[in-house]
């Protein structure tokens, strides 16, 4: 499929049926994933595959923020950042700074770049023919999260991607509902 075409095709797919994801799609999502870009290569992102019982027990601590269609993906992928990871990579000598020190940072890239990987998995799970929705998981589930699949500290959730083959009738028109660009692009100036 053309990139242009997989811009265009994705969009957040709520209803999924229970044909399992194939290995060499999963493959291909986890290695474009991690394909993103990273400040200063310091590749702070974790991905946590879920599958089978595992999903079960993903569902049951996490899965407050999301309906009850999306359960039935058969696949979900939790990717996480690692902001020690950032700090300590720019404490080397070939960045300059001698220290670990947030304020170094003015918005949180490890969050930003792990953002990043996760549009590659959308558009990858687009690319394969895939359905995927992104969704959040609530505060309060974090831990219980952590807990259930032994996710260490430093790893933060920025929320998971179901996927799976697409069940939904159709996809929805949104195209009255987009801003213009006119609204949103600005060359120059405000």
């Amino acid at each position: 499929m053309e990139f242009s075409e997989v811009v265009r095709h994705r969009h957040m797919v709520r209803t999924f049926t229970d044909e399992p994801v194939s290995a060499d799609s999963l493959d291909r999502i986890l290695h474009n994933a991690v394909r993103g870009p990273s400040a200063g290569f310091s590749q702070g992102q974790a991905f946590l595959v879920l599958t089978g019982e595992d999903l079960k027990r993903f569902w049951e601590v996490a899965g407050a923020a999301a309906s009850d269609t999306v359960t039935t993906a058969p696949l979900v992928i939790v990717p996480m950042s690692s902001k020690r990871v950032y700090l300590d990579r720019y404490a080397l000598p070939d960045k300059g700074w001698t220290d670990r020190d947030e304020s170094h940072w003015p918005v949180p890239f490890w969050h930003i770049d792990t953002g990043m990987a996760g549009l590659l998995i959308l558009l990858t799970a687009v690319d394969e023919g895939l359905g995927a929705l992104y969704f959040g998981i609530v505060p309060e589930a974090v831990g219980p999260f952590r807990e259930a699949f032994g996710v260490p500290d430093e790893h933060e959730p920025i929320g998971a991607i179901a996927i799976g083959h697409d069940a939904e009738p159709a996809p929805r028109d949104l195209r009255a509902r987009r801003r213009p660009a006119a609204d949103v692009i600005h060359y120059g100036h405000w």
